[in-house]
């Protein structure tokens, strides 16, 4: 069987290598000139089942509408007159409940979970060391903020993952690179958790891919396909047309419009996200543990001799421009817990498009095209869990029952 994968960003690259390890015979089409150029350029490098979670939940419309004037918001809101920017967020709204929330959040936490251990698989049996650090650190900067984490503790405890609270003082045994001047509540430590180089391992992949027999076909945007008899006949590339026998969709933002050319409907929107990346130029002063500030959701990991401070979401600015506020907000948060780490005003800014369902867990598998597979929506999660998603998708093209259950992992969950 001729599979098409279409777009190789991190989800798309560990689908062609699950599908290749099954036997089946794999092109990957992608529009730009590498792996890894969008999405999976410069994101946080959180593997983080313990935290991943929807940002749908309990107080988030309230925190949003309270931060809508603030430069340095957490989450920004632009109003536009895009249809479905409004109908992303009625759907977003919807599930902000505490039910709702625990059930998303479990749904993700199961793929993100299976998703590592098989990361773990593969980097050690390739040998690819994509700078992991281990473990996570939540830090809350006042008493108030503290309280208001208790419900997400509680889910922890009900999915019986391991954490532990810490006071100040124990977070600073933990990591004692935390600035003693910065006031500080308390913490959440994950220890299962991790991060890592994202962008290297997807790089990393792609040669094992192709020295296997993957071929990789970069500069060829796929604009369009064609369907017949409930069928994918072809897809129109920029090089031209292509067939096989299945496709699978993992283009991120691009995949709305081809879904919709071809009568499928998704509630996947554009949600921005920036970064910095610095050297560190005083070992002694750098955090070992990646940790997010709770106030500002900004994340900050280390990837070897770099961080990487990463954050913000932009909904309803589709142009991928740096904006200043957001920058200044990732260099506020990392000065102020790690102020002598690093030579801050030489870091280098990116920003990228997350691929958001409403919901939070992502779309994979059958669609009502027979020979299209989804791997789509995963939002600021995909490198947490790409080696799953990838797997399951491989799994059912090839036959074979996945490893975890799906219930709510896809397009069945509309249904209901």
């Amino acid at each position: 069987m001729h599979v098409v994968v279409i777009g190789a960003g991190i989800i798309g690259v560990t689908t062609a290598y699950y599908l290749r390890r099954h036997g089946l015979d794999v092109t990957v089409l992608e529009r730009n000139a590498g792996v890894a150029q969008e999405a999976s350029f410069a994101n946080a490098g959180v593997v983080a089942p313990s935290y991943v979670a929807p940002w749908a939940q309990p107080g988030m419309p309230r925190k949003i509408l309270a931060q809508l004037l603030r430069r340095d918001a957490a989450v920004s809101f632009r109003p536009t007159t895009d249809p479905a920017q409004w109908r992303w967020l009625q759907r977003f709204w919807r599930q902000c409940s505490g039910e709702r929330f625990a059930r998303n959040k479990a749904r993700m936490q199961r793929l993100a979970s299976y998703s590592r251990s098989l990361l773990h698989e593969a980097a050690l049996h390739h040998g690819i060391d994509y700078e992991r650090a281990p473990g996570y650190l939540q830090l809350f900067r006042s008493g108030d903020e503290f309280e208001r984490h208790e419900p997400a503790r509680q889910v922890l405890r009900d999915l019986g993952v391991s954490f532990r609270v810490l006071d100040p003082a124990q977070c600073r045994t933990l990591e004692p690179a935390l600035a003693e001047a910065a006031p500080l509540a308390g913490g959440v430590h994950l220890p299962d958790d991790e991060s890592g180089n994202c962008a290297y391992f997807a790089r990393r992949l792609k040669e094992l891919c192709e020295a296997d027999g993957v071929r990789f076909r970069f500069g060829a945007a796929v604009s369009g396909l064609a369907v017949a008899d409930g069928r994918i006949e072809r897809i129109q590339t920029s090089g031209g047309a292509t067939s096989a026998d299945a496709y699978v969709l993992a283009a991120g933002c691009a995949s709305t419009e081809l879904l919709a050319g071809c009568g499928i409907e998704v509630p996947l929107y554009p949600v921005k996200g920036y970064s910095a990346t610095v050297l560190i130029s005083r070992l002694e002063h750098a955090p070992m543990i990646s940790a997010m500030d709770e106030s500002y959701k900004v994340a900050i990991t280390r990837l070897g001799n770099r961080l990487r401070i990463s954050g913000t979401a932009e909904l309803g600015d589709r142009r991928l421009s740096l904006r200043p506020s957001a920058l200044r907000t990732l260099m506020r948060v990392a000065q102020y817990w790690y102020p002598a780490a690093a030579a801050w005003g030489s870091a280098q800014y990116w920003v990228g498009a997350r691929p958001m369902m409403p919901e939070g867990p992502p779309l994979l598998g059958r669609t009502p095209l027979a020979n299209l597979y989804l791997n789509i929506g995963h939002g600021s999660t995909g490198w947490a869990m790409a080696c799953g998603s990838g797997r399951i998708v491989a799994d059912l093209l090839a036959g074979r029952s996945p490893a975890i259950d799906l219930d709510g992992l896809t397009l069945e969950r509309y249904r209901t």
